[in-house]
């Protein structure tokens, strides 16, 4: 499988925007009572615990994509198995990695092409994802991936924003389809 690990950092970045530190996002919630931010999608609690200290807000504010770039690859890249995946498979299963976690985008992936949705994406799952319809399979994954955050108690305040973001993000990983 070729590479696609550039492409598809770059258009999630563009789906994560700048710098927030909205109460409202669990997100921005860290475990010992400081209120926390995100930064390029990165929250501050996966910053801290990637960089080993604590940091500021006006820290996180000066991320750039070169210094996340490295957490993304290893964090969610990597572990979606995404140099396994077709292209554009891979981009929306990291995308949504990025978004509600790994386990979570593996699973939604399994339950899109019908294999048991364990969160660990081993042999039968690589098997039923190449065998599939690339066509079908985004459209079934984004369908899952709605549903989800349907199911959400704080869809009312981000459900906007995040079917605007399944809505563009299944567009892109159809581009991608060698």
């Amino acid at each position: 499988m070729k590479h696609n690990w550039q492409k598809a950092f770059e258009q999630m970045l563009a789906s994560e925007g700048g710098f927030s530190d909205d109460e409202r996002d669990r997100g921005n919630q860290l475990p010992d009572g400081r209120k926390g931010s995100t930064m390029l999608g990165v929250t501050q609690y996966n910053w801290e615990k990637h960089v080993g200290h604590q940091v500021t807000h006006d820290q996180m504010r000066k991320l750039t994509p070169v210094d996340v770039e490295p957490l993304y690859k290893k964090k969610y890249w990597d572990v979606v198995q995404a140099d396994k995946l077709p292209h554009g498979i891979d981009y929306l299963v990291f995308d949504m990695g990025v978004n509600a976690g790994p386990g979570r985008s593996i699973k939604l992936l399994q339950a899109a092409v019908g294999t048991t949705p364990d969160g660990a994406l081993g042999p039968i799952t690589l098997s039923a994802i190449w065998d599939a319809d690339p066509v079908k399979l985004i459209q079934d994954f984004s369908a899952e991936k709605e549903a989800f955050y349907r199911s959400l108690d704080d869809f009312p305040v981000y459900g906007t924003g995040w079917l605007n973001r399944v809505t563009a993000v299944k567009l892109k990983a159809s581009n991608m389809l060698g």
